[in-house]
């Protein structure tokens, strides 16, 4: 600082002496070292600095700071421009200084195109356990089976077509393709519907977590132990299966029914009723006034475990008729015929008619004792009947595992699995709804069912595809519910494609080719709607 402040000061013309003393660009870059000129000694710099001075114009020292003589402070060297004495040399453009950079590449080095990723013989190694097992377990199963499906049972012998022909010329196999339409045309659309039904209410209700954690639990039970499991609720004894247990429940909230479907009169000619198209008729009729006994036998003990003591016929009054119904049979022997006795047994909440020319004219319920009264007749002859509903075997159930409702039984079954996955992703496309939709079109004066139709529906409608596509190629596939609830004697009618080809080839019918060709069918089947969703999901990606 010192020596830049008080030592000689530097001349800023054009001469060699004045550029020479600061270092260029091309020193600073770390040229190549060469010979340079000495630096001059301060009694020649001090001449040359005269020298240089004497030459500097007015104006110019004014503008670039120099003094009266022409000087240039020494402070101001280094950011003045040096003043030639030239004109030609001062109209000259300046050189600008040169950048200094890190230097020419190393001779040799060829710089390519980047690569990502590793290389392709180590995405090889890492792919080819995936592909052996895609080989063996997917490629050569179909390849196998479509050259299998061409040969008989036996192997030996080639059909060609003759195994495709037998699809749809044997009418049980006719039978499960009719009943796999039945399961694609239902059950992809009631479990798509329910789940959106469900994802719509969880959305409304504080307990949302509890309710969808209730309706998935079944996809973490195995497709067998849900079979099992509705085989049981399906049980046609109320005492067993849930299903009938709830019905008869309630059937008997809204009525109750007492009938007796093994009683029945004696047939001799001392007993006074007798049988009439599944009705008990007495055989002479009866005037008001008079006591009318109906005596029935073959009522189990069973149904009489409960009864009451049955008692003899209450005097009947003016316009009445009077009477009682009973058990007429003694245990252990004894008792008189046609007559009450003491230990024989009432039969309660029978209904009893008094009938006048076709017509009813009265009715009226046995008691706990067996009486019964019929009031209000006018005088003239009757017959007393007991109709055919006091005869009819109580409710016991629906017939769930009958060949009628065997089919709709599994569907059911199958929509108790798969409603929660549905809920699922019906909920997530419902949350990725842009809320503003929905509530510029209340603000509309839009109604919920106008809101949920016209802007909810239409903007799940790819979620709703991809469940529905996908219910259907469950459906194609289903077995195990089917194998596991239908019994054996009305597995023929629930029969679908692919437990009918298990059964042909492996079940005992020993065909596999017939078999196989029911898998490749079942395979053609099945491509349609797995493209379906692959390009959709492509889609979705882009």
């Amino acid at each position: 600082m010192t020596e830049r402040l008080d030592g000689p000061r530097a001349p800023r013309g054009g001469g060699d002496a004045a550029r020479g003393s600061s270092p260029g660009p091309d020193d600073a870059a770390g040229s190549p070292a060469g010979p340079r000129e000495e630096s001059p000694s301060p009694a020649d710099a001090g001449t040359t600095a005269g020298t240089a001075a004497t030459g500097t114009t007015g104006d110019a020292a004014e503008t670039t700071g120099a003094g009266a003589d022409g000087d240039v402070h020494p402070a101001l060297a280094d950011v003045t421009p040096a003043t030639s004495a030239d004109p030609a040399e001062r109209m000259a453009p300046a050189v600008e200084p040169e950048i200094a950079t890190a230097g020419p590449a190393a001779p040799g080095v060829v710089r390519g195109p980047s690569r990502l990723g590793p290389s392709p013989t180590l995405a090889i190694l890492f792919l080819l356990p995936g592909v052996v097992l895609l080989g063996a377990m997917v490629i050569y199963p179909i390849i196998y089976s479509i050259f299998r499906s061409l040969y008989d049972s036996t192997g030996d012998t080639f059909v060609g077509l003759e195994n495709y022909g037998a699809i749809f010329s044997d009418s049980g196999t006719l039978t499960t393709i009719r009943n796999n339409l039945i399961w694609v045309v239902v059950a992809p659309a009631m479990v798509t519907v329910i789940g959106l039904i469900f994802a719509v209410l969880t959305e409304r209700i504080r307990w949302a977590t509890a309710f969808k954690l209730i309706v998935f639990m079944p996809m973490a039970v195995s497709l067998m132990a849900s079979g099992v499991i509705f085989r049981l609720v399906y049980e046609q004894a109320p005492d067993r299966g849930v299903a009938n247990a709830v019905i008869t429940s309630v059937q008997g909230v809204f009525g109750s029914h007492n009938g007796f479907p093994d009683a029945r009169p004696r047939e001799n000619d001392q007993a006074p009723v007798a049988a009439q198209q599944g009705t008990v008729v007495t055989k002479q009729p009866a005037q008001p006034g008079k006591a009318v006994l109906i005596p029935l036998v073959g009522v189990k003990p069973a149904d009489l475990a409960t009864a009451s003591a049955a008692k003899a016929a209450p005097q009947a009054g003016p316009g009445e008729l009077a009477g009682t119904v009973w058990v007429d049979f003694t245990q252990g022997g004894g008792g008189r015929l046609n007559e009450v006795d003491a230990t024989e047994k009432a039969l309660e909440g029978l209904t009893v008619e008094a009938v006048q020319n076709g017509e009813v004219k009265a009715t009226a319920t046995t008691g706990a004792d067996g009486t019964f009264r019929l009031s209000g007749l006018s005088a003239g002859d009757y017959v007393v009947r007991l109709p055919q509903s006091n005869f009819e075997a109580a409710f016991g159930g629906v017939s769930w595992l009958g060949p009628t409702l065997i089919t709709p039984a599994i569907i059911g079954a199958f929509i108790w699995v798969w409603a929660g996955f549905s809920m699922v992703l019906i909920a997530a496309g419902l949350s990725a709804i842009p809320r503003d939709a929905l509530e510029a079109a209340r603000i509309d004066g839009a109604t919920e069912w106008q809101v949920f139709r016209k802007i909810t529906v239409p903007l799940l409608s790819p979620v709703l595809l991809v469940v529905f596509v996908t219910m259907i190629i469950n459906t194609l596939k289903v077995f195990d519910l089917v194998f596991v609830i239908a019994p054996g004697s009305v597995q023929p009618q629930a029969n679908v494609i692919a437990l009918e080809m298990w059964r042909v080839a492996f079940g005992g019918g020993n065909n596999q080719g017939l078999g196989s060709a029911l898998a490749i069918f079942l395979l053609i089947l099945v491509l349609p709607f797995m493209i379906i969703n692959i390009r959709r999901f492509r889609r979705d990606n882009q």
